[in-house]
């Protein structure tokens, strides 16, 4: 579980986050849109311990009650993978699974990629060759990996074309469904309609609305985006 309470965060005098209050269910995936600048980097930073909180209090706790740090027990994947681009998607996965404490053989590792989309003939080849949709995949891998029981995305299927951003759906619950909470920060109205069982708009800092995705279309989620970000 992930519950944020009445969060303030401001650099000088400028607020980024106004009151936030947040909860997202063990088993949950939770999509939070907005507009760059609406403070959803600022928000996942906070969860993996970057940045503090001027006020109110974070919560991360597994589905046993136990709390989870966001250095052992939380996935992370940005919009944008830094990888070692002399190394394989192979060679990435295993180095940066050992820095997490994870040992994996080579097949397990191989498994991991193909679950994420990566094509075969590609685990072997050096990341300087790949795409910047490949590279999101084997970030992807190393994030799954971890069988962490929180995630935070930020944009993840940045890069990927549809075929793989729907793939990326179907893991996402497919890992939800193993009890693993997941927020995920996005501006993509269709990928997190389809993607969250809950969908939250955040605008300049302040929740403005919060629904379930069964409540509403992929159309009538994106009218009411807009018409929040016009006014």
């Amino acid at each position: 579980m992930i519950e944020l309470k009445n969060i303030y965060k401001s650099f000088n005098s400028n607020i980024v986050l106004n009151n936030l209050s947040i909860k997202v269910n063990s088993g949950e995936i939770y999509g939070l849109l907005g507009a760059n600048g609406a403070g959803k980097s600022t928000t996942l930073n906070m969860l993996l311990g970057f940045l503090d909180q001027d006020s109110g209090t974070i919560n991360m706790i597994d589905n046993k009650g136990s709390t989870v740090t966001s250095k052992d027990g939380v996935g992370y994947i940005p919009e944008n993978v830094n990888l070692y681009p002399y190394l394989t998607g192979v060679e990435n996965l295993d180095y940066f699974s050992k820095i997490a404490g994870l040992k994996f053989t080579t097949d397990q590792l191989c498994n991991f990629l193909l679950e994420c989309g990566l094509k075969e003939l590609d685990f072997n080849k050096p990341m300087s060759e790949y795409s910047k949709g490949m590279k999101q995949k084997v970030g992807i891998a190393i994030a799954y990996a971890k069988n962490a029981k929180i995630y935070l995305l930020d944009e993840p299927a940045s890069g990927l074309d549809p075929l793989s951003s729907n793939d990326l759906s179907l893991l996402l619950k497919k890992m939800s469904k193993k009890g693993a909470t997941i927020l995920m920060a996005s501006h993509d109205i269709f990928r997190v309609r389809e993607t969250c069982d809950k969908i939250g708009i955040l605008k300049q800092g302040t929740l403005v609305k919060e629904m379930f995705s069964k409540d509403v279309s992929s159309l009538e989620l994106e009218s009411l985006y807009l018409e929040y970000m016009k006014n």
